[in-house]
């Protein structure tokens, strides 16, 4: 129990305590804190150490005077069980700090919300199999919706760090080539199909030398925790560049990760059996010791507010159980060859769905590549996302004092920007 009011159905109970960077119109210095209830609590305040029991507690507050969260996730494991153990003794009921810790908590309504940790690399994975088999499906037919590698290794590619934003933050409508399939050559247009992709993502927090693997008994020492994301997508755009090698320009306008970073200290108890790979035997170096608590039970919406319309309609309903790897398996592959990560690195699991058209993580997928409408609540149909529309991702584990939630990932999209350029009949050109 705790002296902090924590709502019915919070995602930030005493079982959660996630990390996450906040500043106030106060103090414009950005800072760690945690979230319990609908209150911040600033990780930056000398109250910490009062009730930090570590031996590096000295490096631990040093860290946490930072303005991201990497040196403090450079810690490690230890370091964060630490810090976790330290909030829930100043928070309970009967906490003799009780005053101090109140004159220092911030109302979520009040606080500003920042890109968790400074991100220098971040790749996103395919790993979610109903999501590639319904895109193979689209494409290719079912009998070959799957490529011969996929449930072999976790396939990805290397995104944008420098696009990539924290929940809240507008996304524009990019520009880029598009050739439709009446065109044989391409126009230079605002996409037309944009996208969004329902993500889990994990930060990096230990780092492993170039030319050093890191083996899948020992990822998840170097998995700092974990958020939720959003992976916009120009599908029109992809579609004429994606041959030969993969997406480039689709993809780097923007990714949308949530404010909270949710540990495994939280989530462990969540962990259970991911899908099953279609019978194929995974080369050793894949191999978790325990294999049936690969990712996690936890409940991903999709929200949608069409634009000039009031409040949001749950469009997409899934679960994180339907990917094929774990994040301990992509840290893996990632560095078999001996890929340097570095604290900080974000990987993005790839698009999450079911196997039916509302519990899919992509509009791709429910309108059957631009065939069908999607119900996007308010009496409002829609095949793409339209200018001033708004998507918010949820997702939780558990429920009542055991839920544990990482708060929303929410973007809203604002028009292409033509800056120099002006549309003329679909094409565009120098002024």
């Amino acid at each position: 129990m705790s002296f902090i009011n924590i709502p019915k159905d919070c995602d930030f109970t005493l079982a959660n305590i996630p990390f996450g960077i906040f500043s106030t119109s106060a103090n414009p210095t950005r800072r760690p804190c945690t979230a319990i209830g609908t209150q911040i609590l600033d990780l930056s305040s000398p109250f910490l150490s009062k009730a930090l029991k570590a031996d590096n507690a000295a490096n631990i507050c040093d860290a946490l005077q930072s303005t991201t969260l990497n040196a403090f996730a450079a810690l490690g494991k230890p370091a964060r069980v630490a810090v976790r153990n330290a909030v829930l003794e100043l928070v309970k009921t009967d906490s003799q700090w009780q005053g101090e810790v109140e004159r220092t908590l911030v109302p979520m309504s009040d606080a500003t919300m920042h890109l968790p940790m400074e991100i220098g690399d971040y790749t996103d994975f395919y790993a979610g199999l109903n999501h590639a088999f319904n895109i193979g499906t689209l494409f290719r037919g079912p009998a070959n919706a799957l490529q011969p590698n996929y449930t072999h290794l976790p396939v990805g590619y290397h995104g944008r760090a420098s696009t990539v934003v924290v929940s809240g933050t507008p996304i524009r409508r990019p520009l880029g080539q598009t050739c439709p399939p009446t065109n044989s050559t391409p126009n230079f247009d605002a996409c037309k199909r944009l996208d969004i992709e329902l993500e889990l993502a994990c930060y990096i927090s230990l780092p492993n030398e170039m030319g050093e693997r890191v083996d899948i008994d020992d990822a998840g020492e170097h998995i700092f925790g974990y958020s939720l994301m959003n992976d916009w997508s120009a599908r029109d755009v992809q579609a004429w560049e994606y041959v030969p090698l993969g997406p480039f320009n689709a993809k780097n306008f923007g990714t949308t990760v949530g404010a909270w970073i949710v540990t495994d200290e939280a989530l462990g108890g969540f962990r259970t059996r991911g899908l099953d790979g279609r019978g194929t035997v995974l080369l050793p170096y894949l191999k978790e010791k325990d294999e049936g608590k690969g990712v996690f039970d936890v409940t991903l919406d999709v929200f949608v507010k069409p634009n000039g319309k009031e409040g949001f309609s749950k469009v997409f309903a899934t679960n994180a159980k339907n990917l094929l790897f774990s994040f301990s398996q992509m840290v893996a592959h990632h560095t078999v060859t001996g890929c340097a990560m570095r604290t900080g690195d974000l990987l993005g699991s790839g698009t999450i769905s079911g196997t039916d058209k509302t519990s899919v993580g992509s509009f791709l997928e429910a309108n059957k590549n631009g065939k069908e409408e999607v119900d996007v609540g308010s009496g409002v149909g829609r095949m793409w996302l339209e200018d001033g529309d708004e998507v918010v991702l949820r997702g939780y584990a558990g429920d009542g004092d055991k839920r544990v939630g990482f708060g929303e990932c929410a973007g809203v999209i604002l028009p292409a920007k033509w800056g120099r350029l002006e549309r003329v009949q679909g094409q565009a050109k120098q002024v």
